[in-house]
């Protein structure tokens, strides 16, 4: 699984080099937007660069199949680090995607942070499905250095990513994608 997200990653960082160089080998086109401070026409492009979250930062190579998180490891909020979103944003992107950050059901006991467990017959996996989303108003515990502080985390990645002047697009229910 990671080598094929790997190999997706490659895919889309390669295609997205080539369009850039294109870009620049072109003459720029204008389009019918106009800046409300200049009059003049403006480029808008939007971008959006989806990273699957628990494996972005992941530098455990192990892939056990039914592998603990203590096996197989997880991405962390905290592995999107300054210099890690700035590498994002220099492929041309405008919009990072962080999938599977809403809560879903998981095998890992949070009780003592107030999360009750999940039956494991709806447990996709030992990490859970993160298209099974059971709380669009929490996060993924998995994806904290501290669970108990997982709400303040996801918010320092919102403002570090806000910072390296990228935008966010979240899950939201019936899948939309909504901007924040």
């Amino acid at each position: 699984m990671k080598k094929v997200l790997l190999l997706a990653l490659i895919g889309f960082t390669l295609s997205t080099n080539a369009q850039i160089k294109k870009k620049k080998a072109m003459p720029a086109k204008k389009t019918e937007a106009v800046s409300k401070k200049s009059a003049t026409p403006v480029e808008k492009k939007v971008v959006v660069y989806q990273v699957f979250t628990r494996l972005f930062g992941n530098k455990n190579t192990t892939n056990a199949p039914w592998g603990t998180i203590e096996k197989n490891g997880v991405g962390k909020f905290n592995d999107f680090t300054d210099k890690a979103l700035q590498e994002i944003k220099n492929l041309g992107v405008t919009h990072i995607w962080y999938t599977g950050v809403p809560h879903h059901a998981l095998v890992n006991d949070y009780t003592k942070y107030g999360i009750s467990n999940d039956d494991p017959d709806v447990v996709k996996g030992r990490a859970g499905s993160p298209y099974a989303v059971k709380d669009y108003y929490n996060v993924n515990p998995d994806l904290a250095e501290n669970p108990a502080n997982r709400l303040q985390e996801f918010e320092a990645l919102i403002a570090r990513t806000h910072k390296n002047g990228l935008k966010i697009n979240r899950h939201c229910p019936e899948s939309c994608g909504e901007k924040i």
